[in-house]
């Protein structure tokens, strides 16, 4: 008997590939025909697939996605640079932010800088944490914010998202990396904010080395862990990834999800998480897209 080999590993990767991509071309066609299902069905098992900016290079190809599926996600924003140099939520982006607005997503924080905690500063006076933000003219720099520097990158991302969405966002927020402290996010609840990462099975590896987890790999692994009631993560482009995830997986991976009777809902949705969203709107100030300045840094 010949022994399989890798080869015959890939091709059969390959075969199921082509085949949920069949498959999805059918359940799009039976949607857009058969009568009675120009709305989803109720979701009973559902997944809660979010995605995190980041250079936007498959922004429209996930927005496409998404529309050809019906699926609703929620998406984390931050003012992250982007391939066309600019930033995320700048207006070279705001019609595609608006068009998702408009299709029913939902949106929270993501902090306007990137920023990532490092660690809690003890010492007299306020609470204070050591920051690396990775996006704005301070990116890359160590810096020392109080809790009011790091409530106002929150509402300033959330207050971007809805002039650009029309839209209220969530009373939710991700912090990047999903880098946290207790009295970070006692910070953050205080000023309104509470905190979502995501299941383990839910870390969908967009950002992981492809050379070393391959597209495939990263499929397979998906499919066969994700459970229902999983937050799902992955972005809108990352660059630490040459072959890039979204093009590749999104499409099979919602397609097999669906196919193991698992259903996408948004955050407002989550058990966790909705009735904050129903009874705790955010409080923002108008526009402040250009009326914040950053915070100064402290080393």
């Amino acid at each position: 008997m010949r022994r399989a080999t890798d080869t015959d590993f890939g091709h059969g990767l390959a075969a199921a590939w082509l085949a949920l991509c069949a498959l999805a071309s059918a359940t799009v066609q039976a949607q857009a025909t058969a009568p009675g299902l120009a709305e989803p069905a109720a979701c009973t098992r559902p997944v809660y697939l979010t995605f995190d900016t980041g250079h936007m290079g498959t922004a429209p190809l996930i927005a496409q996605v998404l529309q050809r599926h019906k699926v609703p996600v929620t998406f984390f924003a931050a003012h992250e640079k982007t391939q066309q140099g600019d930033g995320s939520l700048g207006d070279h982006w705001a019609a595609w932010w608006r068009a998702r607005g408009t299709e029913g997503h939902a949106f929270a924080s993501h902090t306007w800088e990137h920023a990532y905690w490092r660690a809690d500063l003890d010492g007299p006076g306020d609470v204070r944490f050591r920051i690396r933000p990775t996006a704005g003219p301070l990116a890359g720099q160590n810096l020392q914010w109080s809790a009011q520097q790091y409530c106002d990158s929150l509402r300033r991302a959330a207050s971007r998202l809805q002039d650009l969405t029309g839209q209220a966002p969530l009373p939710l927020f991700r912090a990047p990396g999903g880098k946290t402290s207790p009295r970070l996010l006692q910070t953050a609840r205080q000023c309104g904010f509470a905190h979502v990462g995501w299941a383990d099975a839910g870390f969908l590896g967009d950002e992981l080395p492809s050379e070393r987890y391959s597209n495939a790999h990263l499929l397979q692994k998906a499919l066969q862990n994700i459970r229902a009631g999983d937050i799902l993560m992955a972005h809108l482009g990352i660059w630490s990834r040459q072959d890039p995830w979204a093009p590749a997986v999104l499409e099979p991976l919602i397609v097999g999800l669906k196919a193991r009777g698992l259903c996408f809902a948004t955050l407002r949705e989550h058990p966790q998480y909705r009735e904050a969203v129903r009874l705790q709107p955010l409080q923002l100030a108008p526009s402040p897209h250009n009326l914040v300045k950053p915070p100064v840094p402290r080393h």
